[in-house]
Formats: C-alpha cells, sequence, structure tokens
C-alpha cells in the first residue's frame, strides 16, 4: 500500500488534514521538479495564492454558520480534510504552483456530505473594449481576440481579451492594461478602466465573502473573473484600422488574432465566451442604472 503523506493546514479547528500519496510525489519529482520533497510541496501549496484564498474564503464561510438564522446552523458543516490529487507547475525552475486538484471532506453532524471535487486555478481579468465611432455616435464595435483554448477543444476560440492574475501582478487594472496592450497595441491609462463586477456589486443584496467577481464555474472551479470595461470614442478610420490586427506572445506560446464585432451583435458572437455575455449583461444592467 502507498505512503500517505500529510500535514495539518494552519489557522482550522479542529484539524484538518492535508494528505497527498506518495506515489503522486514521486510522479511530480519525474514531470516537475527533481529536487522536490514533501517539505518544499507544504511551503509550495502554502504560497499557492488560489489555495490560500480559496481557504480563508471557506473558513469566514463556515463561521457564518455560527448565526442561529444561518440555514446550516442546526446541522453545521465542516472542513475535515482535504486530499491533493495533482499539481500542475508553470515551469520547472522555481516558478509557483498553476493548477491544482484536490478532494475535499466536508461535512456535518448528520454525516451529510457536500461535493468537494475543486480545481484550483485562481482570478483572472477581462474587458470589454468598446470603441465608439466619432463620426457616427450609435456606431459601437467590440474588440474580440481569437486564440487557441486547448481545454475547449478549440484552436480558434473567440472571446474578449483576459488574462490569469499572477503573483506579479496583483493590481486588477494594471493587468488588465498589460493585457490590452499585448494583445491590442494600445496604450490605455490607468483610470479609464472601470470594474463592473465591483459596481454592480455595490448594490446586491447578496453580499458574502466571495471575490467581487463573476465565477463561471463554482460547481468546479474556483476560478473568479473581474469584468472591465473600457469605452473610448476614437475617428472611424482607426477603429477600422484594428481590424484583422495579429499580435504573437511568444513567450506564452500564443497566438492571438483581433476582430472588431458591432456591440449589437455581441450577444450573439460570443454566445460561448462566459466573460463576454456576463460582460454585456453588466454593461448593459450598469448603463440602464445610469452607472455607466
Amino acid at each position: 500500500m502507498s505512503e500517505i503523506l500529510s500535514f495539518d493546514l494552519p489557522g482550522f479547528s479542529p484539524v484538518v488534514k492535508i494528505s497527498l500519496n506518495r506515489f503522486v510525489l514521486e510522479e511530480l519529482k519525474s514531470s516537475w521538479k527533481k529536487d522536490l520533497d514533501w517539505p518544499t510541496f507544504q511551503r509550495s501549496l502554502l504560497k499557492f495564492t488560489a489555495f490560500d484564498n480559496w481557504a480563508e474564503t471557506l473558513k469566514k464561510d463556515l463561521e457564518l454558520q455560527n448565526d442561529n438564522k444561518h440555514p446550516f446552523h442546526e446541522h453545521p458543516f465542516s472542513l475535515r480534510a482535504i486530499q491533493i490529487q495533482t499539481v500542475n507547475w508553470w515551469g520547472k525552475g522555481d516558478e509557483p504552483l498553476g493548477f491544482l486538484m484536490m478532494k475535499t471532506i466536508i461535512k456535518n453532524d448528520k454525516d451529510h456530505e457536500l461535493p468537494g471535487i475543486v480545481f484550483l486555478r485562481g482570478g483572472s481579468v477581462a474587458v470589454l473594449m468598446i470603441l465608439n465611432s466619432e463620426e457616427r455616435k450609435e456606431e459601437k464595435f467590440v474588440v474580440m481576440t481569437m486564440q487557441p483554448r486547448v481545454p475547449a477543444g478549440n484552436l480558434s476560440f473567440w472571446e474578449i481579451p483576459a488574462g490569469m492574475l499572477d503573483d506579479e501582478a496583483k493590481k486588477v487594472i494594471l493587468k488588465a492594461r498589460k493585457e490590452i496592450e499585448e494583445e491590442t497595441g494600445l496604450t490605455i491609462p490607468y483610470d479609464e478602466f472601470k470594474d463592473m463586477t465591483k459596481m454592480a456589486l455595490e448594490s446586491a443584496t447578496t453580499n458574502d465573502n466571495s471575490q467581487p467577481a463573476m465565477y463561471p464555474s463554482p460547481g468546479g472551479s474556483d476560478e473568479y473573473i473581474h469584468l472591465l470595461v473600457w469605452e473610448k470614442e476614437m475617428d472611424e478610420k482607426n477603429i477600422m484600422d484594428l481590424r484583422e490586427k495579429l499580435t504573437g506572445l511568444r513567450a506564452q506560446g500564443e497566438l492571438i488574432t483581433l476582430k472588431l464585432v458591432r456591440y449589437e451583435d455581441l450577444w450573439r458572437e460570443g454566445a460561448r465566451d462566459s466573460k463576454t455575455v456576463a460582460s454585456w449583461a453588466l454593461y448593459e444592467g450598469l448603463k440602464r442604472e445610469g452607472k455607466l
């Protein structure tokens, strides 16, 4: 039988054991990091921003059950254990963890268990770029990007500009500006971005401990996306010059093509992409309330 390695998750009471099969650790060593040992893995996991955010958010939410008005107050759930199933790194050097799959055991005293398979990947940012024609005020165009998205089985996936947040780009708007510059060549002043998710949640009646962002698949992943908007009037000739522009981010192995879509067609052209549909809905709602 394979040996099970474990350690205690800091900050939780009762004690929560994090475990990993030694066979998996050996596989990680051969695939990713030859010098990986159990203490190094523990440190890498606890420094993984996505894991830290997830654990802190869950801890706060579990504490809400202490309120006698909470629906789980009589039989509160608690985190019992975490089983690490697999891990990917960004690279084979000193790079941080990239993705993690784990199974959590969350039960109450009735032995009812919550679904607990979690794919941790952390946050990202997406920007709805709207270009308004100076000559024809009713004409609006949106920048979309096409790039390979292997998880979707698609080498030509159309979406609005987006990118993951990482430890070097914790500021959402700075990350958004970087993505826009890389994907379109446009340099955008810091103060021209508006965080639509944050603006919408300010007046929401359902407040919780989650990130002020959109969760595209909370049934399986922690991923959250800050949805920003940038709107600008431009000469129509300059707008048209952006068409068919190709930008290669060779260091990341991505080949990105741009296209402009009329705003009135965005809901149709971006229907496969949750970022696009959610951004369109937020923009429409915020416009309707006079917040944009």
